[in-house]
């Protein structure tokens, strides 16, 4: 790095950065987005959206000679924890939601009595 000019890969990065606090929220909702509407571009957006920064990380993360446990790490923190969980998290909340109310009736809402 050190401020050389050919240093640009190092932009790679900061999606990377933006992710681990923002990326569960980010997967959440994109997970509650396929819930509601299921289709082509909810499953597009969920796939592009994280790939960036994990396939970034990834790279550094899992380079050869690394020790097991780094890429325990980051399979099960950065890729289970922080992109996937939160998906799958929003998903089935508003799947389970949407069943306990259509189980309902359409009379149960919040006014019925």
């Amino acid at each position: 790095m050190g401020g050389a000019s050919d240093d640009w890969w190092v932009l790679l990065f900061y999606p990377v950065v933006f992710w681990v606090p923002l990326g569960p929220f980010v997967m959440a909702a994109l997970g509650v987005w396929n819930a509601r509407e299921p289709g082509p571009w909810p499953r597009l957006w969920s796939v592009l959206l994280p790939l960036e920064p994990v396939v970034t990380l990834g790279v550094v993360a899992c380079r050869p000679g690394k020790e097991p446990g780094d890429y325990l790490m980051y399979f099960g923190g950065y890729v289970l924890g922080i992109t996937v969980l939160p998906w799958v998290l929003g998903w089935g909340i508003t799947r389970a939601v949407r069943a306990v109310r259509a189980r309902r009736g359409p009379d149960a809402g919040p006014g019925a009595a």
